[in-house]
């Protein structure tokens, strides 16, 4: 990796083969990475002003995003000596009304992931106040904005995105020239901020943030965007004409703007997703795939009738040499994603495996499949799962997290008051029917995180046994890092890993499935992947893992691209019932699930739409016409 002043500090604007591109960007493999280098560059301002013996005023940001940066900044503090006592810093918004002692407010967040832990003197610290009478905001937020001049002006802006192209809480409809405002909040906001208040219901609908003039004085200015989920507003935003629709395309006009993404946010820049309509490719046989894929998509053609002219016409002329034609292409990818089709997931034993995504041998595999939440695996694989135990495998289920975050209390005072109505003058049991009817924060008891944990743990069981798996196969792990009893996870410890390898190493799989799912909306199934990716890098040198393949799944929320899927698995239409009703036994995650998404369908109706439009791909590239099909990606460690 190059040293920050060497990519934080190019020049902005030059925009060598991107030039559908109006934001100067970089692209980092992994999140952690770039908010390193990030925190390097805001550490190199404050020493830099330190010798100058000036204020470094600092515009933050809250929300995930910034997350890893605060911590190297913290980190830099305690071990670097990266004193903050000349650091001035102003904070982009905060819920409105909003008390900074609730653990929702940006007080609360600047505070836990920051503040608290460094020198920074509290005079300095300037967040907007979510408690400031309606009658006296003008005069506030003048203050507010004069407070900033005072300072000097801000040296330096982070910033996230919201997915409706918002910077600050400065939604769809803002004008570039904003000041400090009090705004309604977009819907798509409040749903994505729903998980952390435990439903859109207890969201508030207004915020105070600065305003697009104010972000837009920095005189340096980054914007953090990770995950997948980012990637249709990124394009937008860097691609799109400048439009109040999109708040953040006015950072077009700062002359001193970069956006730092990983590479899941940056997949819908047409650099990105279809390089041959900027620059000269080298063609190899992946970005073959991805391409023909593409102008098949795009033109609505099967693979097979792709023309001469429909590569000419689309920026793929240079795929057609004196050695292939578009009849040989053709052949070839349509050839490719049929041998990704099986319905032997497991592997068919006996048969010529040459051309198929699985081996054939060993004939009965031990398999695990990793879970996330107690409910991803019949959601996200379920006919596959179905179709691995049918057809004779060691088939094990791990459900990696407890999931009691997302069990409601009338969810769970229901069951409470069965377990009274069956043991009457229960104290414990008492005690957490009056927790639950009183309860005035969003942090459990652990008694009802017990109880919440316990009816995703019977409805797992029902999943399972439905499919045909004995208990003694379904692992419950209830990973350390998920059981705060709030949205907010902690970190991966050794704990975390060691559970992990125990089971990996007493199985000793010739499998493993793991959700692939990055844009989970709360952020376990990233957690989750890491700790399996950090497992496997401790165990990949036995020996019985030189025979052990990994396959990686997508949950509810999206789907591997065609041109991905490595393995894709046919479901008929008795086995997508079949997974219907496996998931119809998780019933506290039916009917008002907390954590649903911008998506108001169930989670079973998601799971069937997708599965059928994967199909529906297949065949309109012209190969076979399936009901569903469940698609999997080979991870290689």
């Amino acid at each position: 990796m190059q040293h920050p002043a060497q990519t934080m500090y190019q020049p902005v604007g030059q925009f060598e083969d991107t030039r559908f591109e109006k934001i100067h960007n970089i692209i980092y493999k992994s999140s952690l990475d770039a908010s390193i280098l990030v925190a390097q560059e805001i550490a190199q301002l404050i020493r830099k002003k330190e010798k100058e013996k000036s204020k470094c005023v600092l515009g933050l940001a809250t929300g995930s995003s910034p997350i890893k940066v605060y911590e190297e900044l913290v980190r830099m503090h305690k071990e670097d000596n990266l004193s903050f006592k000349n650091v001035v810093t102003f904070n982009l918004d905060e819920y409105y009304p909003m008390d900074k002692n609730n653990i929702q407010s940006y007080f609360y967040f600047m505070h836990e992931h920051l503040f608290n832990h460094i020198d920074i003197l509290p005079e300095n610290i300037n967040i907007p106040e979510g408690t400031i009478p309606l009658e006296s905001l003008y005069q506030y937020f003048v203050d507010y904005e004069m407070r900033i001049k005072k300072s000097g002006g801000l040296d330096f802006q982070l910033l996230g995105i919201g997915r409706t192209g918002h910077i600050g809480f400065n939604e769809p409809g803002s004008h570039a020239n904003s000041a400090t405002r009090i705004i309604t909040l977009d819907h798509i906001t409040r749903i994505d901020a729903a998980p952390s208040f435990q439903g859109i219901e207890n969201v508030p609908r207004k915020a105070i943030t600065m305003g697009i003039g104010t972000v837009k004085n920095a005189d340096r200015i980054i914007l953090l965007a990770w995950g997948s989920n980012k990637s249709t507003i990124i394009k937008k935003t860097i691609e799109g004409e400048i439009s109040p629709n999109v708040p953040a395309t006015y950072l077009q006009q700062h002359n001193n703007t970069t956006f730092v993404m990983d590479e899941e946010a940056s997949t819908e820049l047409t650099r990105v997703k279809t390089p041959w309509l900027v620059k000269s490719c080298i063609w190899d046989d992946h970005l073959k795939l991805k391409a023909i894929v593409w102008l098949s998509n795009l033109l609505r053609k099967p693979i097979l009738k792709l023309t001469d002219k429909d590569y000419n016409d689309n920026g793929m002329s240079a795929l057609l040499t004196h050695k292939y034609t578009a009849y040989d292409l053709n052949i070839k990818i349509f050839n490719k994603l049929q041998h990704t089709i099986t319905g032997w997931p497991g592997g068919k034993p006996f048969a010529d495996d040459s051309n198929r995504p699985e081996r054939s041998a060993p004939v009965r595999k031990r398999i695990i499949i990793f879970s996330p939440h107690p409910d991803d695996d019949v959601i996200s694989m379920g006919g596959t799962l179905d179709r691995l135990v049918e057809q004779g495998h060691e088939v094990h289920v791990a459900y990696q997290t407890s999931g009691n975050i997302a069990v409601s209390d009338k969810e769970a005072l229901k069951f409470a008051e069965i377990s009274e109505e069956i043991n009457e003058g229960s104290k414990k049991v008492n005690t957490i029917i009056d927790f639950i009817k009183n309860k005035n924060d969003t942090v459990d008891s652990l008694e009802v995180r017990h109880l919440k944990g316990a009816i995703r743990k019977s409805e797992s069981l029902a999943a399972t046994r439905y499919l045909g798996l004995s208990d003694e196969n379904v692992h419950f792990l209830n990973l350390p890092f998920y059981e705060t009893g709030t949205i907010k996870k902690g970190s991966l410890s050794q704990e975390d890993i060691n559970i992990m390898t125990d089971l990996i190493e007493s199985i000793k799989p010739h499998q493993i499935y793991a959700a692939g799912d990055l844009a989970d909306p709360h952020g376990t199934h990233k957690v989750c992947l890491d700790a399996l990716f950090i497992s496997l890098e401790k165990v990949k040198a036995k020996k019985y893992m030189k025979d052990c393949w990994v396959w990686l799944y997508r949950g509810a929320w999206h789907e591997w691209e065609s041109h991905e899927i490595d393995m894709a698995v046919p479901l008929s239409p008795d086995q997508v019932l079949r997974k219907r009703h496996a998931i119809f036994y998780h019933q506290s995650q039916k009917d008002g699930v907390m954590f649903q998404g911008d998506d108001s369908r169930e989670f079973w109706v998601r799971a069937e739409d997708r599965n059928r439009l994967t199909a529906k791909k297949y065949n309109d590239f012209g190969l076979t016409d399936y009901a569903a099909i469940e698609a999997f990606k080979r991870y290689y460690y």
